[in-house]
């Protein structure tokens, strides 16, 4: 059994010190509050046990002392710590029995065991006459090891239930001499000097003595739950905060595993845990106290619990409530932030609708100025072909004209004047026009080479206008060649082509009339026939 919990300690230990400093407290609370879930498994447990004991007890004869009185005590140790008016009860029996049977060191340890449950229980009168009734004759080392360490154990009680300046006093100086008288009548072991040296002052302690030293040095020993929960606790009151913490926790952990009711530990936990400011922590374990304190019959360890608890309680309320108003103030910014934002957005969205209504404004814009652009690059490069256009054709009129004139004049001049007649008789306005209106035609075609298959894309297939072999352009093609130069006047156009003006109207009727679009959108889309981008 003891190795099984040496070995379950030692896991513990193992697990404990994974952690960093500053998590170690964390972590073994953590553990103590998953043991608390487990506690009525650990009692069933422990009922089992002393029910079986009851038992063995029951079928026993009287006169067998060494196995009554063996299973007396066994019965006594389960409840010793467990439940104070049944560990009463029997160690009453293993007085009347050692009584019986004439067995006075019996009796004496019997007398000795009542005094300490009666210690535990808060019944300090009763248990200084508990111990007035052993005998001190005669007794051996250990009897007068556990006689004197019980009363001083009582002083000292005694002492902190009176809490007297004067009183007090007194009661302390005795306990200290009746722990010397203890220690004179058997010898500290080893482990126990191990244990004293953590209440060495500093300034005498050995460098390697810290609170892991001792808590990995108690938890390595192969000691019951119980022996664990009572040195770790003495060991606790060496030091504070903290370091105090790591040791009571050590106590409360080993004091459910072995189902203490009778336990001081998980008190002095509570405690230490409300003077470092973690409130709810320290209300669970000092409910758990009162419950156990009321479970075993602890009437002082009760009082002082129910002192104390309200202060913790009243803590823990305040801080409740200090949660649940900063909940609330959290709530209320959060609220304003949110309707903040909530209008924010609204005038962020405006903004935004206004900017892509702005963008639509200006890439409108943009197209239609870059339509008008393109409208005036085009017109500028028409003008640039029809400026060259009428600049080669008036430099070959003027070309031809001064050639003329001068073989006139010089004709006239010697008389010959048939021969000046015939030089005029050369100069034919037909060819001259026909010249005229083929340079036109290819000056068009440059610039708007998909003329003739954009304008017939207009057209059914059977009323398509294709110029003849060797022609550039067509009458037809003509006429609305120079309204997609923009002359849209049909009198110019006349002019322009030497027609008459019903001719020009009666060809632009004749092709309307045939068109894939109406009439009306005719001549539009004769304007949208595309350019070429380079001359």
């Amino acid at each position: 059994m003891r190795i099984k919990i040496f070995l379950v300690n030692v896991l513990l230990l193992a697990s404990f010190f994974a952690y960093s400093q500053n998590n170690k407290t964390d972590s073994i609370l953590s553990v103590l509050k998953a043991e608390l879930k487990k506690e009525k498994a650990y009692d069933l447990k422990k009922e089992v046990k002393i029910n079986q004991l009851r038992n063995h007890l029951l079928h026993t004869k009287n006169a067998n002392f060494e196995t009554q009185y063996y299973l007396l005590s066994q019965i006594f140790e389960e409840y010793r710590s467990f439940r104070f008016d049944s560990a009463f009860t029997y160690v009453k029996r293993m007085i009347t029995a050692s009584e019986q049977f004439g067995k006075k060191d019996f009796q004496t340890s019997s007398q000795i065991l009542m005094g300490s449950i009666l210690l535990n229980s808060g019944y300090y009168k009763e248990a200084f006459d508990a111990v007035k009734k052993v005998d001190t004759t005669n007794l051996t080392d250990k009897l007068k090891t556990d006689y004197f360490n019980l009363r001083a154990r009582l002083y000292i009680g005694a002492a902190e239930y009176n809490n007297d300046a004067y009183f007090s006093k007194i009661y302390y100086k005795q306990s200290e001499l009746d722990f010397k008288n203890a220690e004179l009548a058997t010898p500290i072991s080893d482990f126990e000097k191990t244990i004293n040296l953590a209440f060495l002052p500093a300034s005498k302690k050995n460098k390697n003595l810290t609170p892991d030293f001792f808590y990995n040095f108690i938890v390595g020993q192969r000691l019951p739950e119980h022996g664990i929960a009572m040195v770790a606790t003495r060991v606790s009151y060496a030091y504070t905060g903290e370091d105090r913490i790591l040791f009571l926790a050590l106590a409360a952990i080993n004091d459910i595993r072995s189902s203490t009711k009778e336990t001081l530990a998980i008190f002095l936990l509570g405690q230490e845990l409300f003077k470092l400011n973690r409130t709810n922590d320290a209300y669970i374990l000092m409910q758990q106290a009162i419950k156990n304190a009321k479970f075993y019959g602890t009437r002082n360890r009760a009082i002082q619990i129910e002192s104390i608890l309200p202060l913790i309680a009243s803590k823990l309320i305040d801080e409740k409530q200090h949660e649940k108003d900063k909940i609330l103030i959290g709530f209320l910014v959060f609220v304003i932030v949110a309707v903040v934002l909530f209008f924010l957005l609204i005038i962020y969205r405006k903004q935004i609708l206004h900017i892509k209504a702005n963008e639509r404004t200006i890439k409108e814009k943009n197209s239609e100025l870059e339509k008008v652009n393109g409208k005036l690059w085009e017109s500028s490069r028409i003008k640039e072909g029809l400026i060259g256009l009428f600049f080669k054709t008036c430099s070959t009129y003027i070309e031809t004209l001064d050639r003329v004139t001068r073989k006139t004049q010089h004709n006239i001049k010697l008389g010959k004047y048939n021969e000046a007649s015939a030089i005029l008789n050369d100069v034919q306005i037909g060819k001259e026009k026909d010249r005229f209106y083929d340079t036109l035609d290819k000056v068009f075609l440059t610039i708007f080479p998909n003329f003739i298959l954009s304008f017939n894309a207009l057209l059914k297939k059977e009323d398509q206008v294709w110029p003849k072999k060797g022609e550039a352009l067509n009458a037809t093609l003509r006429i609305f060649a120079l309204i997609r130069l923009g002359v849209t006047d049909s009198e110019t156009i006349a002019k322009i082509l030497n027609y008459s003006v019903s001719t020009v109207y009666t060809y632009k009727v004749r092709v309307k009339s045939k068109a894939l679009v109406p009439a009306d959108d005719f001549e539009h889309k004769i304007m949208e026939i595309k350019f070429i981008d380079d001359l």
